[in-house]
């Protein structure tokens, strides 16, 4: 079983184990583990704390400085505290999250000879797969074998959760058939829930469907998170209709319908503005006692904002308020946001500065909005005076600021500003996410950057991180816009290397680079291609195919190809609408174009 599990996984700790047998963990972890953490806690000794009370203070810990504390006290102690109080104090900080403190007073412990237990190791995988290292939990699975421990269900299940939020969605399938194949441990609702989270936001939503099927079937049937974990993402897939047939049918298999299930489906039909069935809903809750919440409201509220009635959204909060429900900080961020979006970023800043008079702090997400319509105002001061605000009122600024902060200057074509950026955010400690790496790739390229854009690429894949199809389409897409199609071609046609599968987007940024080029035939031999991977195609992808067969004058296979398109129920955009009129006023009157334009006119 070892072998299996193990052999091919990338271990990056070693383990050793003492003369007592108990169990050390050497890290190169690039959380920067504190060398010698008795040293630095030693100046954190809570004042007038006796050690005969802490075992009931674990609750009291807030924050790394009083679990530091408490754990200089514990140490101090002749003899040393059992395991279990250690247990105690591990758990409290995990629920905390603050994962590098837990792992350093892990290390310290095993240094002073406390056992070991499963318990504590499971805490370990835990927090290396929420810290998105979890080849290091993966590695941490040897020591349950050394210490004759057994992976159970609250080992495995941090695994694939870690997987799935870092994108390895194939290596979390194949953990988890393995798991259930070979009977690794006893698979219960929990972990369930986590693949078919995993599935769900990993926009395999079918697969989730599938394995509520199985759970129907096994002895570990699905429950009412199950069910609205998968109708939420049916309807974040805009497949409302299924989502409301699934939902429907938890009643008739025995399924309890609880406030989060109606909630979103209510966001899916607001979202898109099937306001009716919203309302027959609502009374339905109401109806089965059970009454919206705070984000209930909340959903609606966005919804609103989204579709540009913020007016309305301001009229729903104003009904919450008078039912006793007290808006929270995303209520108020989702009518900033609303705001903002209308251009009454004004607006948005009233809201921002009467929270706190309503008890409410401004979270990071709040500042984030109000940063980014700024941005979008191109109000630059404004937006970094806010940033600069951040840490100045206790808050760190996320990833999602930084984010934020990179786009907004690279629209502002504030390249030199966001090397800046880049580096206070690399300085702080943030690790650099998906959309960090997507932002710093299109902003490079839409700044006419695209060998910078390349380079990072470069360091991007030796640097071993996990590669994405949208990084290589974003910069293919550049160099096809600098007219550099050899060098987005040499980079398509490695893909497969990588282990990478062009998606939809990727051949239509091929296919649109070479129309624009004047290779007409290179361009279909990629359509071709693409239909040969049953990647099917959208709406842009045959709009830039019938653009480029225009182009080229030919308008009889430009005809044929409408046809064809109009046939599969895509229609032309407005792009290529605009296409046609120009070449009717170029060209001699043509049958072919007038027939064309007549085909892509709204019927009445």
């Amino acid at each position: 079983m070892k072998k299996g599990l193990f052999a091919q996984l990338p271990f990056s700790s070693r383990f050793c184990f003492n003369k007592s047998g108990t169990f050390h963990l050497f890290s190169r972890d690039p959380l920067h583990f504190m060398s010698d953490f008795r040293c630095l806690s030693t100046n954190l000794v809570s004042n007038g704390t006796s050690p005969h009370k802490l075992w009931f203070e674990f609750d009291n810990v807030n924050g790394p400085d009083d679990a530091l504390s408490i754990y200089n006290m514990m140490i101090k102690m002749k003899p040393l505290p059992g395991v279990r109080r250690f247990n105690s104090l591990l758990s409290r900080i995990v629920k905390l999250k603050q994962y590098s403190v837990a792992l350093s007073i892990f290390n310290d412990i095993s240094n002073l000879g406390v056992p070991v237990n499963i318990y504590i190791l499971n805490m370990v995988v835990n927090c290396y797969c929420s810290s998105h290292r979890v080849d290091f939990g993966l590695s941490v699975l040897g020591a349950f074998f050394k210490l004759g421990y057994i992976p159970d269900e609250s080992t495995f299940s941090p695994l694939l959760k870690g997987l799935f939020l870092e994108n390895r969605i194939a290596e979390a399938q194949q953990l988890f058939r393995k798991i259930v194949r070979e009977g690794l441990c006893e698979v219960g609702n929990f972990i369930f829930g986590v693949v078919v989270d995993g599935l769900c936001k990993a926009g395999n939503t079918a697969m989730a469907i599938q394995l509520l099927r199985v759970m129907e079937k096994g002895s570990c049937r699905p429950g009412t998170h199950h069910y609205s974990t998968v109708i939420d993402s049916l309807c974040k897939d805009g497949m409302v209709d299924a989502a409301m047939k699934l939902f429907y049918e938890m009643p008739q298999k025995g399924i309890n319908r609880n406030v989060v299930t109606y909630s979103v489906l209510i966001h899916g039909l607001s979202t898109l503005s099937r306001w009716k069935e919203v309302k027959t809903l609502w009374k339905e809750m109401i109806d089965c006692n059970i009454f919206p919440n705070v984000i209930t409201f909340s959903i609606v509220i966005d919804a609103l904002c989204k579709e540009g009635l913020v007016d309305k959204a301001h009229d729903v909060l104003n009904v919450m308020i008078q039912k006793n429900h007290v808006p929270n900080v995303l209520t108020y961020g989702a009518l900033m946001d609303g705001y903002c979006l209308q251009g009454r970023v004004d607006e948005a800043r009233e809201i921002f500065d009467s929270m706190p008079g309503r008890g409410i702090i401004p979270s990071t997400i709040s500042y984030g909005i109000l940063i980014n319509g700024y941005f979008k105002k191109m109000k630059i001061d404004e937006a970094m005076h806010l940033f600069r605000e951040i840490p100045l009122k206790g808050l760190e600024p996320s990833v999602g600021i930084y984010n934020t902060v990179l786009q907004g200057l690279f629209g502002m074509h504030k390249c030199s500003s966001v090397l800046q950026i880049f580096d206070e955010m690399q300085a702080a400690g943030h690790k650099h996410d998906f959309h960090t790496y997507c932002i710093l790739l299109d902003g490079l390229c839409g700044n006419g950057l695209v060998e910078q854009a390349l380079s990072l690429l470069n360091e991007i894949e030796k640097k071993g991180l996990h590669l994405h199809i949208q990084y290589y389409t974003i910069v293919m897409d550049g160099l096809c816009k600098a007219q550099k199609l050899d060098t987005a071609r040499a980079l398509f046609v490695d893909l497969p290397s990588k282990g990478l599968e062009p998606n939809v987007i990727t051949y239509s940024t091929m296919i649109n680079g070479c129309c624009e080029k004047g290779q007409l035939e290179e361009a279909k031999d990629i359509l071709l291609k693409m239909e040969q991977r049953r990647c099917l195609l959208d709406g842009v992808t045959y709009n830039i195919i019938f653009r480029g067969i225009l182009k080229s004058g030919e308008f009889d296979e430009a005809t044929k190809f409408l046809d064809i398109m109009v046939g599969r129920g895509f229609s032309p955009d407005g792009a290529t609408a605009t296409l046609l009129c120009s070449l009717l006023q170029k060209k001699e009157l043509n049958l072919n174009l007038l027939n064309m334009i007549e085909k892509c006119a709204p019927s009445t």
